[in-house]
């Protein structure tokens, strides 16, 4: 996982669950403590992110923030696509609903 990957996914860790200490991050990306605050002060510089020190606090995105449509992996939209293969009526039509949707590149 490169260090933007990282970035990206404590920013939806923290959308998802609001609230999150460092520590907690560290352990569950399997880097030091000192990395997720690099990681953490890189993405205040475009999220609205606050740290609090001391009891109660830690890592929490500011109320109301979220972020835009998130899109598939061009690996996950592959798949999907070879599945709806095999696939008729309604659920090929769900598929390709999805698909619409949710790829980096619209059809």
């Amino acid at each position: 996982m490169t260090a933007n990957d990282r970035r990206l996914s404590i920013l939806y860790v923290l959308l998802e669950r609001r609230k999150e200490n460092i520590g907690n991050l560290a352990i569950e990306f399997n880097v030091s403590v000192s990395t997720i605050m690099r990681d953490v002060q890189e993405l205040s510089r475009s999220h609205p992110i606050i740290t609090k020190q001391g009891g109660g606090g830690g890592i929490e995105v500011m109320d109301g923030y979220h972020l835009g449509m998130r899109y598939m992996t061009s690996e996950q939209t592959a798949l999907l696509e070879k599945l709806s293969d095999s696939l008729t009526g309604d659920e090929l039509l769900v598929m390709q609903s999805i698909l619409k949707t949710f790829s980096k590149h619209r059809k």
